[in-house]
């Protein structure tokens, strides 16, 4: 039997982020359905705040109705969340999974807030500023993305977070000039200050060598929170930890093009094509099956003194 709302869950995804949609046909049958339906209300949510479809084409929409979505957004989750019947496949979705695995409901609302700090313009002026948002918009996914695949256990977890926290910060580099256009510069204003780029002009192509250097400065600070994450693969089922290791690998391809391209970065949306992608399908397999036995045996490090919100 055909299963309407699994179906819009999985389309959201492969429209929505082929880089993950790729590394999620790894999961466990089970865990794969549940990350889709997960992401489709992530998703849904975002395009709400940003005025896009599936993350495409984002135009912006005035703060007041913004505002009233973010309310409304709210509303809805909580009555999710609470086990009233639903009518539309996102949130009939998210039950399901909210349901299933326990995700309380302040990660959920965490999620909304770091679309609240857009919704009022918050300005970012230092790193932990930036990683304040990107735990809201990503990290916090992360642990609810954990819980899907069975991590209860708060260390894992916060290993969870500091790869969504890694992911945001990608994002936001590969971004940075789109981002700009649109009003939102997610680059730590002190960083800017130091580099001599006006913080409304970052788009401009005047400033494009400076703001190269400050991306670049970015993916170097997302690089310690894609390692502490590689020590959360080994609490992980085998393939769970196969998949997590290909997207980590996938992103972090992205911020390392970035970096390399320097102001060439942003002549296009940078991207991972296919066959890069079965380079890291292969090495991803390899780091999961290491994790999974050679580091079994070994005691974790301890994490680094990185930000942390769980």
């Amino acid at each position: 039997m055909t299963d309407a709302v699994l179906d819009h869950s999985r389309q959201s995804m492969e429209q929505g982020s082929k880089s993950f949609a790729a590394a999620a046909r790894l999961f466990p049958a089970a865990i794969r359905d549940d990350a889709w339906m997960l992401y489709s209300w992530c998703r849904h949510c975002d395009d709400e705040i940003d005025g896009q479809v599936l993350g495409h084409g984002a135009v912006g929409i005035d703060p007041v109705l913004a505002g009233e979505k973010l309310d409304e957004l709210r509303l809805r989750t909580a009555a999710a969340l609470a086990g009233e019947p639903q009518t539309d496949p996102v949130f009939t979705a998210f039950q399901r999974v909210a349901m299933r695995h326990g995700i309380p409901a302040d990660e959920a609302m965490d999620l909304l807030h770091g679309f609240e700090m857009d919704v009022v313009g918050r300005r970012y002026d230092t790193l932990e500023d930036t990683l304040d948002y990107a735990y809201h918009v990503a990290g916090v996914v992360g642990v609810m993305m954990a819980r899907i695949m069975g991590v209860e256990d708060a260390p894992t977890l916060r290993r969870a977070q500091d790869l969504g926290l890694a992911f945001q910060l990608t994002n936001i580099a590969r971004d940075v000039v789109e981002d700009a256009k649109g009003g939102r510069v997610y680059l730590p204003g002190a960083w800017l200050d130091e580099a001599g780029v006006p913080r409304d002009q970052v788009d401009q192509p005047q400033h494009r060598a400076a703001v190269a250097k400050t991306a670049q400065r970015l993916v170097a600070a997302a690089e310690p929170f894609y390692a502490s994450a590689r020590w959360g693969l080994r609490d992980l089922n085998p393939r769970s930890a196969w998949a997590i290791a290909t997207a980590r690998g996938v992103y972090r391809s992205i911020g390392r093009h970035v970096s390399r391209a320097g102001v060439s970065a942003w002549d296009g949306r940078t991207s991972v094509d296919k066959a890069g992608k079965l380079i890291l399908l292969g090495r991803g397999g390899l780091i999961a099956l290491w994790c999974k036995t050679l580091d079994a045996w070994r005691e974790p490090p301890p994490r680094p003194a990185l930000w942390t919100h769980v």
